[in-house]
């Protein structure tokens, strides 16, 4: 009896969550009659980009992220603005690249099936086929978007590198994402690097008393002092030393023992739940994590979007129609 209870709250689960993505017009294969060949077509494209610079994957990754939190998934970060007041402009967003991968995705689809697929599903797609690149998770993506007319710099508030774990849950929490969700979107930091400025104040005068932050491992802490210099602004570093450029479990391992590069990754220890999500990766030898990371990635995606008549398809994704 207890089992049949089970199956059945179980289908009925299911049933919510297959409700709540078509409420929002968004399913897997929106396209499927009107463009069939779009998934090959930008899979193409991100494939041939990575295969010669591997290490856009994480911006990739960050430039949807970046997108869903802002406006939400309507591909608003993609636009051009007069007097550089877009959101691409903002601080957080000058070290995203590869808006060419979108350009010649848009370009090659528009040949095929002009007019039909958004910018900001080629976006979505495009995270999903760089982490695949690198030889991560895979996860079938909703699409169904539409594009935003609206990027305002002024608008970009999104979770910083050095915010606490009480502002880290309430930011996710805001788009419908919960403390799991939070764990495993920061585990895309075993891609990519960061940069010295957003280590220094960690590094040397953490509570204004020129000491380095408890939380970060004092001999972790001695390596990056000798690659960051106070008044360095320009050197990168691995966010996930030694496979920075492979999508694995040691980002969690790393958080584990404080060696987490920013604020943000330590914090994940600061919380009953979020430290519980971290150590059950390790333990469970990161079993899960591929799929945790593509259920999470489709729940993010569909923060905010723009479905039906509402938005626009745009005809190049620098610029409204």
């Amino acid at each position: 009896m207890a089992a049949s209870k089970r199956l059945v709250v179980s289908c009925l689960f299911l049933v919510l969550l297959f409700a709540q993505a078509n409420s929002q017009g968004l399913k897997v294969g929106f396209y499927s009659k009107t463009c069939p060949q779009l998934e090959g077509i930008v899979k193409k494209v991100v494939f041939d980009a990575m295969n010669k610079a591997p290490t856009l994957g994480a911006p990739l990754l960050r430039m949807f992220f970046h997108d869903c939190f802002v406006r939400g998934c309507d591909g608003s970060v993609l636009l051009d603005k007069p007097n550089n007041q877009g959101e691409k402009s903002a601080v957080p967003n000058l070290s995203l690249r590869g808006f060419g991968i979108i350009d010649d995705s848009k370009a090659a689809l528009e040949k095929v099936c002009p007019g039909i697929v958004s910018c900001s599903d080629i976006l979505a797609l495009v995270a999903r086929d760089a982490m695949v690149a690198l030889e991560g998770p895979s996860w079938e993506v909703e699409t169904g978007r539409r594009d935003g007319r609206v990027s305002n710099i002024n608008e970009v508030n999104l979770p910083s590198p050095f915010d606490n774990i009480t502002k880290l849950i309430s930011d996710f929490r805001s788009k419908g994402l919960n403390e799991k969700d939070l764990v495993i979107l920061s585990g895309g930091h075993t891609i990519g690097m960061g940069h010295c400025p957003l280590l220094t104040n960690r590094l040397y005068n953490f509570t204004g008393k020129g000491d380095s932050d408890p939380s970060l491992d004092s001999e972790y802490a001695a390596k990056l002092r000798k690659k960051c210099k106070p008044t360095d602004t320009t050197t990168a570093l691995e966010m996930d030393p030694g496979s920075f450029k492979t999508f694995d479990l040691s980002y969690f391992t790393l958080v584990a023992k404080r060696r987490g590069l920013f604020q943000s990754d330590a914090a994940l220890l600061d919380n009953s739940k979020t430290r519980a999500y971290v150590l059950q990766q390790i333990r469970t030898h990161g079993s899960m994590f591929f799929n945790d990371f593509g259920v999470s990635m489709v729940k993010m995606g569909r923060t905010g979007v723009l479905t039906g008549k509402a938005g626009e398809i745009r005809k190049t994704c620098r610029s409204a129609n």
